[in-house]
């Protein structure tokens, strides 16, 4: 039987979570999101590449499946006080 396209995007952000936890905790070693094996990186930015990839995989499934990518967005505000 072949994985639904909710099926897919769900075990792609167990994944997800699990290799941010990985990265929080400053583990290189991630268990897989339906304990299918363990994955090893050598360094902390192996991880990050493959934390975007993961991330790029979710959005092209979601946008497959017809929903909406949520963005991040960021604001920086500059505030400043005169010595005189």
């Amino acid at each position: 039987m072949a994985d639904t396209p909710e099926l897919q995007l769900a075990k792609l952000r167990a994944q997800l979570v699990k290799l941010d936890a990985a990265m929080a905790s400053g583990v290189l070693t991630v268990e897989g999101a339906d304990n299918t094996g363990r994955v090893t990186y050598r360094i902390y930015a192996e991880m990050k590449q493959a934390r975007r990839d993961l991330v790029q995989r979710i959005n092209a499934l979601v946008v497959a499946t017809g929903g909406t990518v949520t963005r991040r967005a960021s604001q920086v505000v500059m505030t400043g006080r005169s010595g005189w």
